[in-house]
């Protein structure tokens, strides 16, 4: 089937920041919208800005393709018009990974430390996905017995995935004089049972410092009542564009 040819089905699912759709006739792939939405604190604190979808799509795409590259593979198939993205159907895992590499956010407040200190080897981290409870940390033994995983050797195959993605996107962002702080992720299964990288990787899900100025690019703006949140987004949007541009975009369906 051709990406032009795909028509969006019904409303699977409406996440904070995305609306998920089947694609007609077609079992194997979803149909995502990005939307102009932010929300911080599990969605108590809520905004938004135009455009605010299109440029995480486009980040996210670029990203996905970036780390396709690199032999990471994720969910990405293509992008269709300006908010929208076609992906593989993934029976997600219900962990959000964390990957910090810097003191800031809840592991500054949770240990009493200053934001900015660095961590050598980064901190992985799971998170129980649930709104309910406000998607609390979970040890290694808490998420086998909750059952967000099969096993332990699940558990260390999104450890190890996590720290690969890491490590690239530190290289990556700092190609556009950028610090990665800290970012969330999340996995799914794919048909084979296979551990691929989900859902999408943003100013919303990731702390994103200006390695000069330390200016914050990225959703605490929102969080935090600074101001200029659009302005930060478009930053990153028109740094990646400049550095991995000609690289990472095309392929989609405009």
């Amino acid at each position: 089937m051709k990406m032009r040819d795909l028509q969006q089905g019904e409303l699977l699912y409406e996440g904070k920041a995305k609306k998920v759709f089947a694609v007609r006739g077609d079992a194997e792939h979803l149909w995502l919208h990005f939307k102009d939405d932010l929300t911080a604190f599990n969605a108590q604190k809520r905004g938004s800005f135009q455009n605010k979808g299109a440029i995480n799509r486009d980040i996210a795409s670029m990203i996905f393709r970036f780390l396709e590259r690199a032999e990471v593979t994720s969910h990405f198939v293509a992008d269709l018009g300006e908010s929208d993205m076609i992906c593989e159907k993934l029976e997600m895992i219900p962990l959000e990974v964390v990957v910090r590499n810097r003191v800031a956010g809840s592991f500054a407040k949770k240990f009493d430390l200053p934001e900015g200190g660095h961590i050598p080897g980064g901190i992985v981290e799971f998170y129980y996905k649930n709104d309910a409870l406000q998607d609390p940390f979970v040890s290694d033994d808490q998420a086998l017995y909750l059952k967000a995983a099969k096993d332990q050797r699940e558990l260390e195959t999104l450890k190890r995935i996590a720290i690969n993605v890491n490590r690239e996107l530190v290289d990556f962002f700092l190609a556009i004089r950028v610090d990665l702080i800290d970012f969330k992720i999340e996995f799914g299964r794919n048909a084979d049972g296979d551990v691929v990288l989900g859902d999408e990787i943003t100013p919303d899900s990731c702390r994103l410092w200006d390695r000069d100025s330390k200016e914050r690019l990225d959703k605490d703006r929102f969080r935090r009542d600074l101001g200029g949140v659009s302005e930060a987004y478009h930053e990153i949007l028109k740094r990646m564009r400049e550095v991995h541009g000609a690289r990472a975009m095309g392929g989609g369906v405009k």
